[in-house]
This record gives structure tokens, sequence and C-alpha cells, in this order.
């Protein structure tokens, strides 16, 4: 479940050469397949209690949405502009966030250790991956904040396709799980965490994140003395127990027939044995951003290099793509009629012409669509961007590079905003207070209409460009049936391109409302480098390393980012 590099390849050529390795055709043969649909029957069944057809067919994106008797959800459409080719995403609802107190950790390292292993059935890791090599095909695995995803890139030819399938089957059903894998995943991420203090930009942002989101340790990276409390069995439990059916969801995108990609599904998802008596959703223990005021709210970090440099990060917090926020506020209730009846009422009572009344009518609807926030967010993103890069960078010259971001969960009630800069160690400190200004301007220097038009031309034009990918369409098909994201629906897809052109300044005000830009809200974090900064941080770091571990060698270099990402 690794990408190959070119040597592998090779070494495992020769293998084949001197008959050491049997390279497997398939990993479920016709008789196994054909034993497994007696016993589990699989079929379609109505994808939502309220229908009595199994199949919804929307003709206008070509999106065809599907639920198997197992409980899997499934999503597909086919598209012809990547000729024999087809991506497939697992998604299962949980992630780090579902991590316990007692097994911090566990379900990144979890994920990693399966990957390691690379095993499935009777399957040494070296037929797996040849089996891949044969079939041309891609596969990762990773673990995110919210979720677990395991991606598949595939092509037609030579079914190349149903081996896909054929091999997700075989992690569901039959994933071995290895202790040298675990012991490998596990000190990968020791030396993660023990590489944090050689990369200014991590440490900077490790601070960050600890102190934002009140030392939660979901959102950075696992401590030495969490890695030590793990075992095979807490990591295999906390991944493997997230795989129920109506906890996962199937995205295909590709190059495909209808009769083909419903076959496969059938087959080999539908023979699945996916529990569907989850635990309550594998709900998530709260999540709290650090009190206000406090003396982590602004940090530094000094990292000692023949090179000076200067980085910072300021941060705060925003709801979710869906309107929901960490005080378990729902901002459509608290709207309420004010956002769809008061601001759009005629300021007289002459008649309006039909172009505004049509132009009213699309803002209520903006206004009431359950991707209001996720629209208006990402046009008030692009504003502050460019506000940012003209001002502080261009205007100013106090940055080599400045950037605004938003992170917008989808099933965590909560979201963050992140600014990040790139300055030199005398600039670095008036470059943090110019990006705070741009932040807190927006009420005394008005977003104006040549701002929200060169934001909706940006965003339609990524859109417009990246319609005809895969990939794409695989992201815009996420959750279309996740039941712990119940707001998304096939309008969310369809009406995308209407709802930015809808959208007005009064809109992007309501949504930069919810972005907490205050001081007591504001959290930041300046990173320096040179030959006379300390190293305090460094040692601070490498002193929650336990006994246990020193064995192992630290990292050398600026290590590898991997969960410590505040920009995500």
């Amino acid at each position: 479940m690794v990408y190959l590099c070119e040597n592998q390849v090779l070494n495992f050529i020769v293998i084949i050469l001197f008959g050491q390795l049997e390279v497997p055709k398939e990993l479920i043969t016709l008789s196994e397949l054909e034993e497994l649909k007696l016993q589990r029957r699989p079929s379609f069944v109505p994808p939502s209690p309220e229908l009595n057809v199994t199949k919804v067919h929307d003709k206008e994106t070509g999106i065809t949405q599907r639920r198997l008797s197992n409980g899997i959800p499934i999503n597909y459409k086919i598209l012809k502009h990547e000729a024999q080719g087809g991506v497939m995403r697992l998604i299962v609802g949980g992630g780090r966030a579902a991590e316990s107190p007692e097994s911090r950790g566990a379900v990144v390292v979890g994920v990693r250790t399966l990957s390691e292993g690379g095993r499935v059935g009777n399957f040494s890791r070296e037929q797996v991956e040849l089996f891949c090599v044969n079939h041309l095909i891609n596969c990762s695995l990773e673990s995110t904040e919210e979720f677990i995803a395991m991606e598949f890139r595939f092509t037609l030819r030579d079914n190349g396709m149903r081996a896909a399938f054929q091999l997700l089957h075989m992690v569901l059903e039959h994933s071995v799980w290895l202790d040298d894998a675990f012991d490998r995943a596990r000190q990968l991420y020791l030396s993660y965490y023990r590489s944090i203090p050689k990369s200014l930009e991590r440490s900077t942002a490790h601070k960050l994140m600890l102190a934002m989101l009140n030392g939660d340790e979901r959102f950075v990276e696992p401590t030495p003395k969490s890695l030590e409390n793990l075992t095979l069995k807490s990591v295999k439990d906390a991944v493997m127990n997230q795989f129920v059916g109506n906890n996962m969801e199937v995205s295909i995108v590709g190059d495909f027939a209808e009769e083909e990609i419903e076959s496969c599904i059938l087959d080999y998802l539908g023979t699945v044995r996916a529990p569907t008596d989850s635990k309550g959703e594998h709900e998530f223990s709260p999540i709290f951003f650090g009190p206000s005021p406090s003396d982590l709210q602004h940090q530094q970090v000094f990292l000692k290099d023949t090179d000076e440099r200067a980085c910072a990060y300021l941060a705060g917090p925003a709801p979710n793509r869906w309107g929901l926020t960490v005080d378990g506020e729902d901002l459509f209730e608290s709207m309420g009629d004010t956002s769809t009846t008061h601001d759009l009422q005629p300021k007289n009572e002459e008649p309006l012409l039909e172009g505004n009344n049509l132009e009213k009518d699309q803002q209520i609807k903006l206004r009431r669509h359950s991707l209001f926030f996720g629209i208006t967010m990402g046009l008030l993103a692009e504003i502050i961007n460019s506000r940012l890069f003209t001002t502080v960078r261009d205007s100013l010259g106090l940055t080599y590079d400045v950037s605004f971001e938003l992170n917008l969960f989808d099933r965590l009630n909560l979201g963050w905003y992140v600014v990040s800069v790139t300055s030199t160690p005398g600039k670095v400190h008036k470059a943090v207070e110019a990006c705070k200004n741009v932040l807190r301007g927006l009420h005394t220097n008005r977003i104006v209409p040549r701002e929200l038009d060169r934001a909706k031309r940006t965003l339609l034009m990524r859109h417009e460009a990246e319609i005809k990918s895969n990939a794409y369409w695989l992201g815009l098909l996420a959750h279309l049936q996740a039941s712990s994201v119940p707001r998304k629906d096939i309008s969310c897809i369809k009406e995308l391109t209407s709802l930015y052109e809808a959208a007005t300044i009064e809109d992007i005000y309501l949504a930069y409302e919810q972005l907490k830009v205050d001081e007591g809200s504001l959290y930041s974090c300046v990173g320096i480098a040179g030959a006379q900064a300390g190293e305090e941080d460094a040692a601070a770091l490498e002193e929650e390393s336990d006994e246990s571990f020193q064995g192992v060698v630290p990292v050398g270099g600026r290590g590898l980012s991997t969960m410590t990402r505040p920009t995500t």
C-alpha cells in the first residue's frame, strides 16, 4: 500500500526471474467470489429510508448514488476526459479526532502500521506490490483529523479496475497487522516528533497549534510518551473499529461503463462483512480552543542556525463548513430572519424590476443554502489573501511571502484560519502587526465590488479548469451520503456555480463576523533563526523523550511535516 521506487521494482523483477516469488494474477479467485456471493447475498437497497428506489441518478451532474445491503453508500460518476483511467476513494469517518485520551496517536500510527505491513490475506507485501505494479494501481492510505481515507488510481486496461476493487476488498476483509510494521510506524513518528526542533517552520507551527487548541495532541505529532503507551492491539482496534458499513463511503470516478462499475461494486464491496451497529457514530471527545487571555497567545521560537530567517503564524477560530461552531451554535439559526428578509427588503415601496427580483431570489437561496458558509468563507479567503499580499508584501515590503488559509472541517464543529508569514528577523514583528491590521481592517476599509468580482472570477475559473479531472470530482462526491455530514446533498454540487455568482458583499460580511480576529481570540507564534538564536525550545522538546526510546536516533535536517500543518 505504498508507492514503489524504481530500485524496488528492479529487485522484484530479479526475484521473479530467479523463481523465488509468485506474482498473483488475482487476489480473489472466481470460485472464492461465487462462494462469498452465495454466503452474503449482496444487493442494492434504497439510499435513504424515504426512497423506494435503489438507484438515484442525477442527469445534470451525471452522479449516481447507490447503497449496498451491508450499509456501505456508493457514489460514482462516469467521466470520459481521462481515457481508460479511474480513481476510487474510501472515506471512513473518525480519524485522529476519535482517539481517546488514553490512546493518543493510535489512529495515525495504526494507519501507518497497515501501510507499512502491506500484506493482505495469504499474500506477502512483495506479492501485493507486484500485483499493483502489474495492474498499474497506485494506492495510498492516510489519516486526517476527522477521516481515514484510502485512495486508488487505476487503469481500465487488463481488468485494472477489477483488480483495484479486489485489493480494497482484501484490505477491508483480510488486512494483516504485523509487529515489525507497528514498530517501524511507531519509531517513524518518534523521529518526526524529534525532528520538530530542527525545523523553524514546524516548531513554530507546533507551538501555535498546542496553544490554540489547548494542548490537544490530536492535532499535532504524537509525543514519545503517547507512542510508548501504544500496542499493536490498541492501534488495530482504533483503526478497524471505524470500519463499519454506515461509517464508510466509497466514491468512484472514471472512464468506465455503468454495467462494469456496478458489477464490481456488488461483487467486491457488497461481499464485505461490514457491521452497521456502530456506537454513536464514533463520537469525538470535546475540542476546545485555548483560554483567553493567556500567556501562550503570543509566543516566540528561536532556532540556532547559520542562515538568518524568520517565519510567523497567526491563527484563530472559525466555524466549520456547514455553519456549526465549537460552542455548539448553529449559525443558520442565529442568522434567523435577518439574513433572509431584513437585509433583502427593498428600501421603498416602488415595484422592483424583474432582474432585481431575480437577484434577490438568488441571494435568499444562497443564505438558506447549507453551503452558504463554505461559499462565503472561500470568497472571503480570496479577498483577505489579496489584501495581505498587496499591503504587507508589495506596499510595506515586510515579507517574502504571506498567505491566508481556512481549515473548515466537515464533521468537527469547528474550523480555524491561519496566516503564514515568511520574513527576516528584523521585519517579522512588524509584518505580524501589519497582518493583524489587515485582518481587522475590513470594517474600516470595506470590501468593494471589484474585490468580490475578482474573488468570484478566481474561484470559478479554478472550478472550470479542474472540472474535467477525475480527482476533482472525487472531492466533490465526498460525503454526499455520509450520515455524519447531513447538510451535504446533490445541490452542493449542482448549484456551486450559481451560489458563487449570487454572493454579495453583505454575504461576505456575514461570514467575516464569524472569524475571531480580536486580540482575545487571535494566536500568534514568531519563529526566528540565526547565529544568535537560543536553543531553549529544542531542549524542551528533547526532554519529553522517554528512556524507552533512547535507542532511536533522531532524524536530522528539517524533518518531514505530517500532522503539524496549520494551513491544511
